[in-house]
């Protein structure tokens, strides 16, 4: 896929999201659930949190398509979430997995390690939670042990690369990883998305909620084009915002009003390269 047809299907997956209005559920972290809510309807998804195991399988077979956060669970989510992601891969329906937290307790580990029987269209999530995922999975990583703290990454982009190309190919979809410079591939094509934000670090869930617009685009586009979708949306946005914001509070309300204002040419013009692996 050359740049111009990418940039192409970015544009076609802004306007198709806003004028489909999918559905898109959540099983997602609670500090984060406002924010991830607020920036999928920005998009123009429709949203709705869900927590119990018999919710997650009903409206998989209704829903678009999906979103998975690990950040923050609950006993039940022990049985939530694998019947949730059994039911969409009966239905056939993607679903967009951030990892938030892997290493955090022996429940996260295992349920991250069954996932692999039935891996997401998209991974989303910063280079350390990568780079452990993939390890997890028992894929080439190049790094043999991620450096993951707490839900903080102590990895740069770069040496998340091959890890990213690993899980791409495994899942026959899509990773991004987020940083000063986001990455994004299909395992055989990097991406590089520029623009965002130093403020992003400071509002809690712009990456939790990235990966609720991911899911949005995965709605209505393949997760290649999805990930960049939602990639460069984030980075168009945060860019424009950060000039008017005064700091973190003001900046987040911005955000969402950009990104609401924003284009389809805004988000397929945004600066990125793309090259072979």
């Amino acid at each position: 896929m050359t740049e111009r047809e990418l940039r192409k299907k970015i544009r076609q997956a802004v306007e198709a999201a806003r004028k489909e209005c999918p559905l898109v559920p959540s099983i997602t972290n609670t500090v984060t659930i406002n924010l991830v809510a607020n920036a999928q309807l920005a998009c123009g998804g429709s949203a709705a949190m869900v927590y119990l195991p018999d919710e997650g399988e009903a409206i998989s077979s209704i829903c678009q398509a999906f979103y998975i956060n690990m950040g923050t669970l609950f006993p039940v989510y022990a049985e939530t979430l694998p019947r949730t992601i059994r039911a969409l891969a009966d239905a056939g329906k993607p679903w967009v997995l951030d990892p938030v937290g892997i290493g955090l307790g022996s429940l996260r580990t295992e349920l991250l390690r069954q996932m692999k029987a039935m891996p997401p269209a998209i991974v989303r999530g910063n280079a350390s939670e990568i780079i452990a995922l993939a390890n997890l999975w028992g894929l080439d990583t190049g790094v043999a042990k991620d450096g993951v703290r707490g839900v903080d990454a102590t990895d740069s982009v770069d040496s998340a690369v091959m890890a990213a190309r690993a899980l791409a190919r495994f899942i026959h979809g899509a990773v991004a990883v987020s940083g000063a410079v986001d990455v994004v591939t299909d395992g055989d094509v990097v991406v590089r998305s520029y623009g965002g934000s130093p403020l992003f670090t400071k509002v809690t869930g712009s990456g939790c909620s990235l990966g609720g617009v991911c899911a949005v685009y995965a709605a209505v586009t393949d997760p290649f084009a999805a990930a960049i979708t939602a990639v460069n949306m984030y980075n168009a946005a945060g860019k424009r915002a950060e000039k008017e914001a005064r700091g973190p509070g003001s900046f987040e309300k911005i955000f969402l009003d950009t990104m609401y204002n924003l284009s389809a040419d805004d988000v397929a013009s945004n600066a990125m390269d793309a090259c072979k692996a």
